[in-house]
């Protein structure tokens, strides 16, 4: 794997946001994107769309940030420190969704700026976490300005009524997507747990590409899709390909399950602690 190029001492890195929901177990959300941001070389900038009650066991509460506070987060960054992508995680409700959308065309994001939607609608247990307007809203608001969607296989079937159980599955979903605007679209296969491999499947519209890794069977998953997300946004904003930025996403949360760990009783998180053990680029 070729790792991003760690700035020079004293050199200002690349900067990214995510626009995400805080994880009080410090497994997903905010908190697993801003560590892959570090681990990955780039300074990570963040716009806190909710306050989460949770634990290894799962999320009993949470608290929404008022809409404007949110998208006045991200003014605040984009007008001092600049943003070379973004991406999205959990935007809680209707409001906070069209803020987001509102301020991401108005500084650019999905057109200069590469722009990751991880559109968070659906538990552990595959239940909604969107209310239908918001459901609504994330579709028809925040796809069309999308770089690139990722969902995985309970949200695809929440936003398209397709239920994935093999390749032509996946594919119809990935076709079924791409229809509502972004310009790339990432079917993440990772919840198909019948298959020996995890197989994502990317598509631009015209054409497919597979990216396929060995399962890593462990427990221990929370957070994985937050941190491939995250380092897809990295990988763009160094300005790699979106292909090639899926491939690097794709095999550093391979590594991170692997690195994984127990934490509580419940679902451990994925680790990118490997990079640390990882001998930087010449």
């Amino acid at each position: 794997m070729d790792l991003l190029p760690l700035p020079a001492p004293g050199a200002t890195p690349i900067c990214v946001m995510t626009i995400a929901g805080s994880d009080s177990g410090g497994a997903a959300g905010l908190q697993s994107d801003l560590r892959t941001f570090a681990l990955a070389g780039v300074h990570g900038t963040c716009a806190v769309t909710a306050v989460t009650v949770q634990n290894s066991l799962g999320v009993t509460g949470f608290h929404p940030v008022p809409p404007p506070t949110v998208a006045a987060q991200i003014r605040a960054v984009a007008s001092d420190i600049g943003v070379s992508a973004a991406k999205t995680g959990m935007l809680a409700d209707a409001g906070i969704i069209a803020a987001v959308a509102d301020t991401a065309s108005d500084i650019g994001l999905g057109q200069r700026i590469p722009f990751l939607v991880d559109p968070v609608s659906a538990s552990h247990h595959g239940e909604p976490l969107l209310t239908p307007e918001a459901f609504e809203l994330l579709v028809g608001r925040l796809f069309p300005l999308a770089t690139i969607v990722t969902p995985n296989l309970d949200e695809v079937r929440l936003l398209t009524g397709i239920d994935v159980v093999d390749d032509a599955t996946q594919r119809d979903a990935a076709r079924a997507l791409h229809a509502t605007g972004p310009r790339w679209v990432l079917v993440k296969g990772g919840h198909l747990r019948t298959a020996v491999t995890s197989t994502d499947l990317l598509y631009d519209g015209s054409d497919f590409v597979e990216f396929e890794a060995q399962r890593i069977e462990t427990q221990h998953d929370h957070g994985a899709g937050d941190t491939l997300g995250a380092a897809v946004t990295c990988a763009l904003a160094e300005g790699m390909s979106v292909p090639d930025a899926v491939a690097f996403g794709k095999e550093w949360v391979t590594r991170s399950l692997a690195a994984a760990y127990p934490l509580g009783a419940g679902h451990g998180p994925v680790s990118a602690s490997w990079r640390l053990r990882e001998q930087p680029p010449a």
